[in-house]
């Protein structure tokens, strides 16, 4: 089933609700996560969100944050249970079991009903519930749909109306992506009515910085990136050691690559991110150039045409060395 009817029926009566969102959440995810867990709470369900990793410092203004459930080797068995016990299910901006590792088994084997929100392309068959759009600019804006189409917008307070700006904020680049709507913009002036305060979310996301973050920043932009004129590529390679040196917590990275991307002359940007066992990618283009199917065929990744994912279990050398023989080989088609 995929309508807000279909959601509006599993609701009908309380419930104990579990809401989790993938790992290493974005703004879109928590506050999808956090604005429909409160406006839940109103209907009179029992809620609980959790994520399977850790987020950044600059998203925990956020109303619902301390409550939040952390996975982690200490709040294992809490998780596990919550996931047991839960008569609902609610899988926030990914539609792919594998963006919620460790806790995907949990969700994966749970008899719970399980209901899938997200806008992202090729969703994998999980959830019996769908509010699944792919026109749609975040998961914050289908949260918001989903509440005014089950006809309670007055429901909707400060608090929800920044957890909500603040996902569909950041997925359209502060409203300059290509998916910044009129239904964006419509929906946006709704949540400003229903008490978002912009200037404090922006501020909160945008301008609240670590000393270590800036300077990790600095040397990025100096000694990290590496620009190609030749096919329109740039990219950051940052290394175990920088994450040493700098202390990074989650978050960090985040808005990084998208320098590269703003480079005259750039059509492709990306940023290796290295961690124990694994590579970490993040793609982002310009115009037809589908980084998406790029990440999918080459890096086990996906995402949007023009912003997406990927990940190597390789090392950082030869995950480098491949990506740049693509790039040779004009993959991107830039310049022919």
């Amino acid at each position: 089933m995929k309508d807000i009817q279909a959601i509006a029926a599993a609701l009908a009566e309380p419930r104990s609700v579990v809401i989790t969102t993938h790992s290493n959440p974005d703004a879109d995810a928590l506050g999808s996560s956090l604005g429909l867990s409160a406006y839940l709470n109103k209907l009179g369900h029992d809620v609980s969100v959790i994520t399977s990793t850790d987020y950044p410092e600059f998203l925990k203004w956020m109303s619902g944050n301390e409550s939040v459930l952390i996975y982690s080797d200490i709040t294992a068995e809490i998780a596990k249970s919550k996931i047991d016990k839960a008569e609902l299910i609610f899988c926030l901006d990914f539609c792919d079991l594998k963006r919620v590792e460790p806790i995907s088994e949990f969700i994966r084997i749970s008899t719970a009903t399980k209901v899938m929100i997200d806008h992202h392309l090729n969703p994998t068959d999980f959830a019996e519930i769908w509010l699944h759009d792919t026109t749609a600019a975040a998961t914050a804006e289908l949260v918001y749909d989903l509440i005014v189409g089950m006809g309670n917008s007055k429901m909707i307070d400060s608090s929800i109306a920044n957890c909500l700006y603040a996902g569909i904020m950041t997925d359209t680049g502060s409203f300059k992506h290509s998916n910044t709507t009129g239904k964006v913009h419509r929906t946006v002036a709704e949540l400003i009515e229903h008490g978002a305060q912009i200037s404090m979310v922006s501020q909160q996301i945008y301008d609240t910085n670590s000393v270590n973050r800036l300077r990790f920043l600095g040397h990025a932009l100096n000694e990290l990136l590496k620009v190609d004129m030749d096919h329109g590529v740039a990219y950051f390679i940052i290394s175990h050691a920088d994450h040493l040196r700098f202390e990074l917590k989650s978050g960090d990275t985040e808005g990084l690559v998208n320098y590269a991307l703003s480079i005259k002359g750039i059509n492709v940007a990306a940023l290796f991110k290295e961690q124990p066992g694994e590579i970490k990618m993040s793609f982002r283009s310009v115009g037809d150039i589908a980084v998406n199917k790029f990440a999918e065929d080459n890096f086990s990744g996906g995402g949007h045409k023009n912003a997406a994912g990927g990940i190597s279990r390789d090392s950082l050398k030869n995950t480098l060395d491949l990506f740049k023989k693509l790039v040779d080989s004009n993959v991107f088609g830039i310049h022919e």
